[in-house]
């Protein structure tokens, strides 16, 4: 740890005159260069004052007694220095300065401002942020909380005493303790970061504990369904009302794109003719707050219009929970004979690869109407399948044909 330069000089303020003829006696904090200074509120004549020694000259019971007034001040400005940096690490003369005077940080606590934390995200709701990422956030703070009592056995901890060593205790336990993988890991130590940098923010936190720590993201190969399994799902007619209305919502984020969240918000305002004759979806990500404007293609139109008139309160589609979809999903998917793991995003994932990636159309237009804020984020949901490459190839190998060697 690098050793600071620390110093306390007095001094006085000549030019302050009072009535009785004495000067203020001031004390000037310096560490590493940084200065700070505050009045003593001693004073004496200015006569008495050894400016070399920075201290009262004399021998008389008054001067004995201010010089060791002074020596106290001294005393007590170093007890502060060693106590700020035995505490933190880190030590200003700013912070020297604020201890002398009473004005010393609040120890508080991580599960303190993570609750502060938790209820400043709440009030976002709606706004910037989704009731989806406020219960991911609230999640993690459980953990948090299981954590420390699991691993150290405590119900919570000063910030200043979170070091690197409570971070990757903390990404080891996610990974054991509840087999998270690389991505969701990610994630959740993200989460926690934004609490440790609303301290550093705040004051709170002087060394920042994340310094030296890393984690990344791993590429996942997302799961889509193909031009056939759609067939199979739309063909489909089911015993259950229910079973048909979880399969028209599911085509129809197939062919728009939708989010869950995005889809369940989804009014008839949001549905408008626009400048080429056409209807198109126009709203917003709850995620991100990004505009999204999506052409509506033939078989979503249909999905619309079969429900068209049932809903009083402005809704376009029977929604129910994302939870209660995805089980229906699964029975859905048996039924069908589709052995793939369906949930509702995997419909995002599917537009995003089958019906626009897949048939040609740029990948540019694809991220647009995804809501992306940019092109890397849509080359993730997106890949390009085998049975495009066929078709690309054989555009090419019919081109080629013109071509003949001697």
């Amino acid at each position: 740890m690098k050793k600071n330069t620390f110093k306390v000089l007095f001094y006085i303020r000549g030019n302050q005159i009072n009535k009785e003829g004495k000067a203020p006696i001031m004390i000037r904090i310096t560490i590493d260069g940084e200065v700070e200074q505050l009045n003593s509120k001693l004073t004496i004549e200015p006569q008495l004052w050894d400016v070399a020694a920075s201290k009262a000259k004399g021998r008389s019971a008054k001067i004995l007694e201010l010089n060791s007034r002074l020596n106290d001040i001294q005393v007590i400005m170093k007890d502060h220095y060693y106590d700020i940096q035995r505490r933190h690490g880190y030590v200003t003369a700013e912070m020297v300065k604020n201890a002398y005077m009473g004005i010393t940080a609040r120890e508080e606590s991580l599960l303190k401002l993570y609750e502060q934390h938790l209820e400043d995200t709440k009030k976002l709701v709606g706004l910037s942020k989704a009731d989806p990422t406020y219960q991911k956030y609230e999640r993690m703070y459980r953990r948090v909380v299981e954590f420390m009592k699991v691993k150290y056995n405590i119900t919570d901890i000063p910030l200043r005493e979170i070091k690197l060593s409570f971070i990757t205790d903390l990404e080891f336990f996610l990974r054991t303790e509840y087999k998270y993988s690389q991505n969701t890991t990610y994630k959740c130590m993200k989460f926690f970061k934004q609490v440790i940098n609303k301290a550093i923010r705040a004051g709170l936190i002087f060394v920042d504990p994340f310094n030296g720590y890393k984690i990344s993201t791993e590429r996942v190969d997302r799961g889509f369904l193909t031009e056939d399994e759609l067939e199979k799902m739309m063909s489909k007619n089911f015993a259950s009302a229910r079973l048909n209305q979880v399969r028209d919502i599911f085509i129809f984020a197939c062919f728009t794109g939708l989010a869950y969240i995005d889809l369940a918000h989804l009014r008839v305002d949001n549905i408008q003719k626009m400048f080429d004759g056409r209807w198109w979806i126009v709203t917003h990500r709850q995620k991100t707050n990004t505009k999204v404007m999506v052409p509506l293609l033939p078989p979503a139109m249909k999905i619309l219009k079969k429900y068209e008139g049932e809903f009083t309160d402005g809704k376009l589609l029977p929604i129910i929970t994302n939870q209660k979809l995805n089980c229906y999903l699964k029975e859905i998917a048996d039924i069908c004979g589709i052995n793939k793991n369906i949930t509702f995003h995997l419909a995002r994932h599917t537009f995003a690869t089958t019906m626009t990636l897949g048939k040609g159309v740029p990948i540019e237009s694809v991220s647009k109407m995804l809501g992306h804020t940019n092109i890397q984020t849509t080359q993730i949901y997106a890949r390009i399948t085998n049975d495009k490459i066929s078709k690309d190839m054989e555009i090419l190998s019919h081109n080629l044909g013109v071509l003949d060697f001697n």
